[in-house]
């Protein structure tokens, strides 16, 4: 594997400009960060029944003293904020395990045992989590689950703090209204496209390292082991609804379309302690995720942080959230959430202004900047969200794709684009001839944009693809946003040493796809029906789930497939009977229609119409190319 390479003379004067231009740095944020420690597990170390690690702190070992040069020294700040781990008390009856995953996994004492709040990305880091807290709280049952919103973060670790007679039993699991369809939507409908991206936007595949992943700005890192999804019981569908759960009293507010389509904050009278869910983190958070997500409401975001003020601020001692540390105190939470507020509305407001002005997204990004009351605060940074890409997301909401310029209304796609922008400079030699000066003039974006289509005119030339990722790698460096940094230098990673060619598709998100509900998993099939092998074949099933007692009457017509609930139809393909576990395995191609009958479906008329549909749903391949065609 080629070395990764030392920072220019160019990244390192960048570097120091920036570190003359960051807020004050006092010790509060460590302080806030420490603050309530009681105790963890040696480097948060974490194993699965393999006893393959799914998480581990110690890989980050080398973040301390000074920003070397290879890190942006603002995201080199935030990485030692992120890498303090372990089990802190919040208040009295309010505990986070923190540093154990990307998100932080909250415990509620209730009367008798503990309210989880957001159970983490995996199974491992979420059960070695509860074990903690047992040791230092008591051996406690989980007595109620609460997902704050519907990314994988939130909930996808639930397995690791309930059993399957918890679930059996109907044990609580509480999410706001929309959840289940918007997890489906994020994580299984484009899922495959996600979760590749999403390799890139947290690094995953970088070592940890001075040249390598060093933080997600948001969290240190994604862990690795068994995701989960098990649908919520009881849905909040209105701002002020109250439940008492284990003999504790929660006050939700609902904020859709905010960081997450369906997501709430909550408040805890007792305990006076506010929820913020993932709407107010210790940074600038995305408008749109660069791992790709329906663009989100800044001004509802802004609005619903104003209204979590008027709402509980006054009652307000201590206010926590899914990710970073707390704020305690009335003075100090009611500043933190006013500056949130006015950061999220600021930049929605201005980006319309100046699109008013007729300025294009492009032109929006490059000088846009905070006002100073705002600016100069360590949690309006840029180290998740970023101040180009939140605006190009507002435009984008407001005003689609397109800036107006017909220019850039029906242009070439890259592999073509890239043939006739290399004709145009006289060549591939031209091209590099031309970058490399640029590369030494230390202005890395250019070189990433012109040996961009060199690569994709000729991906097989060498030259091209290790001058872009010197491009990209320099890049990186400089970046304070995690998943910039981590775009960088994945790529340039990836253009060093190409992906080897798959030798057959995975499906993406197997373990949510057999945790469906039977119409969301239908969703998920007609995104995979292949509609050109489709044509114009027809087909007709009478679908009963046999263990939960839905109908559906599925048909395929004009190449697409429909799922109608409580409908029939005379003369259908085939009636199957099918329990809803053996439906999503037929749908991942776990089981063939034989197989399925064989443990106990029963599907009468011809059993063959159903294969032949199973075989014309697409398997989606996951190491899909993304900065090369």
């Amino acid at each position: 594997m080629p070395a990764q390479k030392d920072a220019t003379e160019a990244t390192k004067k960048a570097q120091a400009a920036t570190q003359k231009i960051l807020p004050e740095d006092t010790s509060e944020d460590f302080d806030l960060a420490s603050n309530g420690f009681i105790g963890t597990i040696p480097d948060a170390k974490v194993v699965n029944e393999a006893g393959n690690t799914v998480w581990d702190m110690s890989r980050f070992d080398f973040i301390k003293d000074e920003a070397p040069d290879t890190v942006n020294p603002s995201l080199w700040r935030q990485a030692k904020l992120n890498a303090i781990h372990g089990l802190f008390k919040v208040t009295d009856g309010v505990y986070q395990v923190r540093n154990f995953d990307l998100s932080n996994i909250t415990f509620i004492e209730g009367d008798t045992g503990y309210i989880v709040i957001d159970p983490l990305i995996s199974a491992e880091p979420a059960a070695a989590a509860l074990a903690l807290m047992r040791e230092h709280r008591g051996d406690k049952p989980v007595t109620a689950v609460i997902y704050t919103h519907s990314h994988v973060d939130h909930y996808g670790g639930v397995r690791g703090v309930l059993s399957d007679q918890d679930i059996a039993n109907g044990l609580q699991i509480i999410a706001p209204e929309g959840f289940l369809e918007a997890a489906v939507s994020e994580n299984v409908l484009a899922g495959n496209a996600m979760g590749r991206r999403a390799t890139y936007m947290y690094g995953s595949m970088l070592p940890p390292g001075p040249k390598g992943h060093v933080d997600a700005g948001l969290g240190k890192t994604v862990s690795v082991g068994k995701v989960s999804l098990v649908p919520p019981t009881v849905s909040i569908s209105e701002t002020g609804e109250t439940l008492t759960v284990d003999g504790v009293e929660i006050i939700f507010q609902v904020t859709p379309d905010t960081e997450a389509p369906a997501e709430m904050n909550f408040f805890f009278p007792q305990y006076k302690a506010l929820c913020m869910a993932e709407n107010c983190s210790c940074h600038l958070h995305n408008i749109i995720t660069p791992r790709g997500a329906v663009v989100r409401d800044a001004k509802s975001w802004s609005y619903y942080i104003n209204e979590a003020i008027d709402l509980y601020a006054s009652q307000t001692e201590v206010l926590f959230a899914s990710h970073h540390w707390p704020r305690w105190g009335k003075d100090a939470s009611v500043t933190f959430l006013q500056k949130q507020r006015d950061l999220y509305k600021y930049v929605h407001d201005q980006t319309l202004r100046l699109a008013n002005h007729g300025q294009t997204p492009l032109e929006i990004a490059e000088d846009f900047k905070l006002p100073p009351s705002l600016e100069r605060e360590w949690y309006t940074r840029g180290y998740y969200g970023t101040l180009s890409h939140n605006t190009k997301a507002i435009y984008q909401r407001y005003l689609g794709w397109f800036d107006g310029n017909p220019a850039n209304l029906h242009k070439w796609p890259p592999v073509e684009a890239g043939k006739r922008y290399v004709a145009a400079i006289g060549g591939a030699d031209a091209v590099l001839e031309k970058a490399k000066a640029s590369f030494d003039e230390g202005d890395y974006r250019w070189v990433a944009e012109l040996v961009n289509h060199l690569v994709f005119a000729e991906p097989g030339n060498d030259g091209a693809r290790q001058l872009q990722a010197d491009a990209f790698e320099q890049l990186g460096y400089q970046a304070e946003s995690g998943p910039w940094r981590a775009f960088y230098l994945t790529a340039a990673q990836e253009l060093r040493n190409p992906m080897p060619a798959s030798d057959f598709p995975r499906p993406a998100g197997a373990d949510t796809v057999r945790g469906l509900p039977s119409n969301e998993l239908l969703d998920s099939m007609s995104v995979r029906l292949n509609g050109p092998n489709a044509g114009e074949k027809e087909f007709t099933f009478n679908l009963t789930v046999s263990d939960t007692g839905e109908t559906y009457l599925v048909t395929v017509t004009n190449a697409v497939l429909h799922h109608e609930p409580g409908k029939k139809a005379a003369g259908a393909d085939a009636n199957i009977q099918i329990e809803r576990l053996a439906l999503a395995q037929l749908a991942l191609g776990e089981k063939t229609v034989e197989e399925a009958m064989a443990d106990g479906a029963r599907i009468t008329g011809r059993p063959e119409a159903l294969t032949e549909l199973l075989g014309l749903l697409d398997v989606f391949d996951f190491w899909f190319n993304i900065v090369e065609p």
